[in-house]
């Protein structure tokens, strides 16, 4: 499965991509802003293959683009507006999460994260 694990802090996202590995994931590709990942999933498009992201794991609060703003982008480009995303964040407002679920969040990931929460979050979202 082609992942794409998104967030502007290397530790964190060094994190992720290691629980993901331990979790059988192999094919992960990391992006260190909204923007890089905007890029990086349209780039897929461009050559003959057209291989796209099976999943994206997006941090909320980043510089450039926020992960809410490469949410509302995915969901509004027909090419990837399917694909699914799982929010990772330390904002647990109800507002927040009610707009992300009107946009058709996968699930959320609350850090500090550990394997077990990732694994049961993406569990839920039909990913293992």
């Amino acid at each position: 499965m082609k992942v794409l694990v998104v967030d502007d802090k290397d530790s964190v996202r060094g994190a992720m991509v290691d629980i993901l590995t331990s979790l059988g994931f192999n094919d992960l590709t990391e992006a260190t802003d909204g923007n890089d990942a905007w890029f990086q999933i349209k780039a897929e498009f461009e050559g003959e293959e057209k291989e796209r992201f099976e999943l994206v794991i997006s941090d909320m609060e980043m510089p450039q683009m926020s992960g809410l703003d490469l949410l509302k982008a995915i969901r509004a480009d027909a090419d990837v507006k399917d694909t699914p995303v799982i929010m990772v964040t330390t904002v647990n407002t109800k507002e927040v999460i009610l707009e992300t679920m009107k946009l058709g969040i996968s699930a959320y990931i609350i850090k500090p994260f550990t394997k077990e929460s990732v694994q049961e979050k993406i569990k839920k979202a039909g990913f293992l």
